[in-house]
């Protein structure tokens, strides 16, 4: 295989990558999820211990200890901790992917430089090892509400369609940070401090409501404001999305992936000479 051969890099090309190596990348990811607990006592029961160990400990520090509130009427005081594990699961799924895209490439040498591998699917390995956690944290969270409130919204179920623009978004960032990271090796020290700012930017503690209305429209611009917004209405508050909104944001996500796939596969060509 030449390493200098131009790759494809339409939107139809990211799609096909995808399907045609989608059980390449189910193999993978579960591998990855099953070496994380590798040696452990209790294997991957830990991916359902960790989310409900920061469940109990958000419910007591905000509803016992600081005795904070969400603003809704008639909340209980275990709705803010709630209100906030959502922001915190759609947050990390992006965070998660984000600072892990980096490394990918620089974490794998051997599948640029001696196997003909499609290099393009690593990124969507680590989003599916992601989205594994990311879904036994929403189990979580679904079982906590059903036990504390006694029911569940059916709106829960329309969570594919908020999660999946941000799958997008998630997977532009990747992309293009897996190639940048190749050639310059510092983009891995800085994405830390990049998605914990924007943790803090997002309204994963506060709602949007809370800010004064000229910061309002500039949260906006925050690429996860929408989607964590739009996860509590459905998984809590038992509300419809925002369907004018998200389908917006669903052609600017797709968008960004297509960015960010078509930088990779544009530079893809070099990694062999740099690494």
């Amino acid at each position: 295989m030449d390493p200098h051969q131009q790759h494809p890099t339409s939107l139809a090309a990211l799609f096909a990558s995808f399907w045609r190596n989608r059980r390449l990348i189910l193999q993978m990811s579960q591998r990855e999820v099953v070496g994380r607990y590798r040696g452990s006592v209790m294997g991957l029961a830990w991916s359902f211990f960790n989310p409900v160990l920061l469940l109990s400990v958000y419910t007591f520090v905000f509803s016992t200890v600081f005795k904070s509130r969400w603003g809704t009427g008639g909340e209980s005081k275990t709705v803010f901790a709630i209100m906030l594990f959502v922001g915190m699961i759609m947050h990390g799924l992006f965070a998660e992917c984000v600072n892990r895209a980096p490394a990918l490439i620089l974490g794998n040498v051997n599948y640029v430089k001696k196997v003909v591998f499609p290099l393009e699917v690593l990124p969507w390995v680590a989003m599916g090892s992601t989205l594994f956690h990311s879904g036994v944290s929403v189990l979580v969270l679904l079982t906590a509400q059903l036990i504390l409130s006694h029911s569940l919204p059916w709106t829960f179920v329309l969570l594919p369609l908020i999660a999946l623009p941000l799958v997008f978004v998630t997977m532009g960032f990747s992309w293009f940070l897996a190639a940048t990271g190749v050639f310059m090796r510092d983009i891995a020290q800085t994405t830390g401090i990049f998605t914990t700012v924007l943790m803090f930017l997002s309204p994963v503690f506060y709602p949007i409501t809370s800010l004064p209305k000229e910061y309002q429209g500039w949260m906006q611009l925050n690429p996860l404001a929408f989607i964590i917004v739009q996860a509590r209405q459905v998984l809590i508050l038992g509300n419809m999305p925002d369907w004018s909104r998200l389908a917006i944001y669903s052609a600017a996500s797709l968008l960004i992936a297509w960015l960010g796939f078509w930088w990779f596969q544009k530079t893809r060509k070099g990694f062999a000479d740099v690494l």
